[in-house]
């Protein structure tokens, strides 16, 4: 992966993030449901207007997806995936956890990953072999190797999901909750992943995986985590799941998650 296109694609994100937070307000509170969606709208096409132009430029033989909740296979050939408010419900409500994460993607696989905390300035980057890296300084996952002292997370409180994940959501939870330090259930779940690169989280799991979680996994993988389905074979893509983790927790997490 090119250093030329990692810069492009980092000041992209980066000038997407300076026109977001001119939309950001701390004292933000939406009305009601219309207001909340128009609001949620407006944020993606406002980061959809900078980042699209500026990476099609970098990479004219890139193709476009900025569908957050797609998932399932691409076709073969280099795909911006782009999520272009990680944690935009955060944003519309005052609070600081969002994100704009781009993934490129090459034949299934994530090549390149650029996810920027515009409120905190903090820009996470990876490519393929080259490493993880927080504002240019090398990530690296936790040394945890007992989950009795571990944060872990997941991102999966969503209201009107199946019933059947919720009511697997809750057992995981409950089972983590008594093999763990602290788990967490938040959004975006680029954060989450985010930390656990930074060695700030020790694990992250999800019972659904859509192609928008690509960047946060690269940046796993490249600060030296696992990153696996639940049957415990290397991550893809098209998997329905994933335990992403530090590896002195990640077996014992994938017991407990799948007791």
């Amino acid at each position: 992966m090119s250093q030329e296109l990692l810069a492009a694609t980092v000041a992209a994100v980066r000038a997407a993030g300076a026109r977001m937070l001119t939309r950001y307000s701390t004292e933000s509170r939406p009305s009601g449901l219309p207001e909340l969606l128009a609001n949620l709208q407006a944020n993606d096409a406002a980061v959809v207007d900078v980042l699209r132009p500026a990476l099609t430029e970098a990479l004219p033989s890139g193709s476009w997806l900025n569908d957050e909740h797609g998932s399932g296979p691409l076709a073969t050939g280099e795909w911006w995936l782009v999520d272009p408010v990680g944690g935009n419900v955060n944003a519309v409500h005052g609070m600081p956890d969002w994100n704009i994460g781009v993934s490129l993607v090459r034949d299934g696989r994530p090549v390149l990953a650029v996810v920027y905390f515009p409120v905190l300035d903090e820009m996470y980057t990876a490519t393929e072999g080259g490493g993880a890296f927080l504002n240019g300084v090398r990530t690296r996952v936790s040394a945890k190797a007992s989950l009795d002292g571990a944060l872990t997370g997941t991102g999966q409180a969503q209201p009107g999901q199946d019933p059947e994940l919720a009511e697997r959501t809750g057992s995981a939870f409950t089972a983590m909750t008594n093999a763990a330090l602290h788990v967490r259930v938040s959004v975006p779940v680029t954060q989450q992943l985010a930390h656990v690169a930074a060695g700030r989280m020790d694990l992250h799991w999800q019972f659904d995986n859509v192609r928008s979680h690509a960047a946060g996994v690269l940046l796993v993988q490249e600060a030296g985590g696992v990153v696996t389905d639940f049957e415990g074979k290397p991550w893809d893509l098209t998997d329905g799941s994933y335990l992403a983790a530090a590896p002195g927790v990640h077996a014992a997490a994938l017991k407990v998650l799948t007791a």
